[in-house]
């Protein structure tokens, strides 16, 4: 019904920038909040940034300053720009979206399949 497609993903420097994007598609009436996730080996995932469509947000505190987060309603797409990234990040990122379906009277939760992103020290 709806599909949740990354890009951007990679491998970079620790101190390097990547440029993750999620594009949703399908019976969308509208989107609720869109996520990203992200899942480290051996730990659960986390959730990293989210924003709302009235456009407020939430950050992870390890990455606050320097993760953002935007989105595009009009392409139902979101964003994440992560700067001066640390091993630490490493990870595969998940996109997540709220989705309002069909005719907007059923609400469903989708995700990506996820995108590595590798920092290396």
């Amino acid at each position: 019904q709806v599909q949740l497609v990354e890009s951007g993903g990679g491998l970079v420097q620790a101190g390097g920038s990547l440029r993750l994007s999620c594009v949703a598609s399908g019976s969308i009436f509208s989107i609720n909040h869109m996520g990203w996730y992200r899942q480290a080996p051996g730990k659960q995932r986390e959730l990293v940034a989210r924003i709302r469509s009235g456009g407020s947000t939430y950050y992870l505190d390890s990455v606050k300053g320097r993760f953002t987060i935007s989105r595009d309603n009009a392409k139902n797409t979101v964003y994440l720009e992560m700067n001066t990234l640390k091993p630490e990040d490493t990870g595969v990122y998940y996109c997540n979206a709220e989705v309002m379906i069909g005719t907007g009277l059923l609400r469903n939760n989708y995700w990506g399949h996820g995108t590595q992103v590798t920092v290396s020290s």
